[in-house]
């Protein structure tokens, strides 16, 4: 049994992106290659409307899977497919942008807007599949409930229990919330990629203390173990997935493997070809 260590920490930045939407921005084009598959994390946590309500309106993905999740709030989404829906607490949408896809994300007042969006590349041979919705609703969840700790699976498994099964990239996504002082091991594939999200309330690992909004990338090893801090609950994102090791051409909201292919993308934009069905 090896003790997987913490390799790299990402502190999130606060930012503005959409419409106006304030949100803290942890990974992106510079931690593509350390990260991989995971391309960009943006979280939210705002008790303030004000901070959200402008929302994503339309915009363009082509490339990626975007997973959006909710602790806790209400988002209503649109798509070019004439798709509509709404994520609600404890719900994910898992996108696949494929070959392209025009949609729009319009966050709903709340008392507490709190979740992030991760964006999981998608390997070269199925970067234009057909694009799809994948919701996810908090009663397909699978649910561990011990005394110390809850791991709520969206997706992979965990002490027997199991979420969903992925499209494309086999990634595993939990939302573990742990009791003050209580400590967590969670076993994990030795050749993937692993690293959690602090999404409430700071934690130690192997007796460093690390901040909440933070990432915290994982070396190899077969399992992590998480503590709380002794005073206050500790709520994080896990998350593991192969990695593809393939080139990056990223471009906004559009990620393929060249430059060239980049490119045609924003051409097809341009000339109104950029959607496949």
């Amino acid at each position: 049994m090896q003790e997987r260590r913490v390799v790299k920490v990402i502190q999130g930045q606060n930012a503005v992106d959409g419409a106006g939407v304030h949100l803290v921005r942890v990974l992106g084009g510079s931690t593509v290659v350390d990260f991989d598959p995971f391309l960009m994390l943006d979280s939210f946590d705002s008790t303030n409307p004000d901070d959200y309500i402008k929302g994503f309106p339309m915009h363009p993905h082509r490339g990626i899977e975007t997973i959006t999740y909710l602790a806790s709030g209400r988002i209503i989404h649109t798509d070019s497919l004439g798709n509509s829906g709404t994520i609600e607490d404890g719900g994910t949408q898992w996108m696949t942008a494929g070959s392209g896809i025009l949609h729009e994300e319009m966050p709903q007042p709340a008392q507490r807007m709190l979740g992030l969006q991760v964006w999981l590349n998608l390997p070269q041979n199925e970067k234009m599949t057909e694009p799809k919705y994948f919701d996810i609703p908090s009663k397909d969840v699978g649910v561990v409930a011990k005394e110390d700790y809850t791991v709520r699976i969206v997706s992979g498994e965990f002490d027997g229990r199991e979420g969903v099964k992925p499209h494309h990239i086999q990634a595993w996504v939990f939302d573990v919330s742990l009791n003050p002082g209580a400590e967590i091991e969670i076993p994990t594939k030795p050749d993937e990629t692993v690293f959690v999200f602090l999404l409430e309330g700071d934690v130690e690992i192997l007796g460093d203390h690390y901040q909440e909004k933070s990432a915290i990338l994982f070396g190899s090893g077969d399992h992590i173990k998480v503590r709380a801090k002794d005073q206050g609950e500790s709520r994080f994102m896990f998350f593991q997935a192969a990695p593809l090791r393939e080139p990056v051409a990223w471009g906004g909201p559009i990620v393929m493997n060249t430059r060239a292919e980049l490119q045609l993308a924003f051409d097809e934009l341009r000339a109104g070809t950029f959607l496949k069905i």
